[in-house]
């Protein structure tokens, strides 16, 4: 599964146009995507954002057993996302 998930973040890293079964955005959560692995029957997600343009930032994971992505799990991954945005922002003096 890992190497799996190396492969999906490789893709993302090198890829212009990235295809949806790898790299979805997230409604409602701005800038928030969500990672998509599969291996056999195991469905993963990992959530991520891009840093200007270019720096990806993994966030929480979680395996995924029904078709919706809880809730929970994206309320995580934006509170993830804006303590970096607030760490950035005082790391430069804002």
């Amino acid at each position: 599964m890992q190497d799996k998930i190396y492969k999906v973040i490789e893709i993302i890293e090198t890829y212009e146009r990235v295809p949806s079964n790898y790299l979805k955005h997230l409604k409602g959560a701005d800038g928030l995507y969500e990672a998509r692995i599969q291996l056999a029957s195991n469905i993963w997600r990992v959530f991520c954002f891009f840093d200007e343009g270019k720096l990806v930032i993994l966030l929480n994971g979680f395996s995924k057993k029904s078709q919706k992505t809880p809730q929970k799990e994206i309320d995580k991954a934006v509170r993830l996302m804006k303590m970096y945005y607030d760490e950035k922002g005082k790391e430069n003096g804002n």
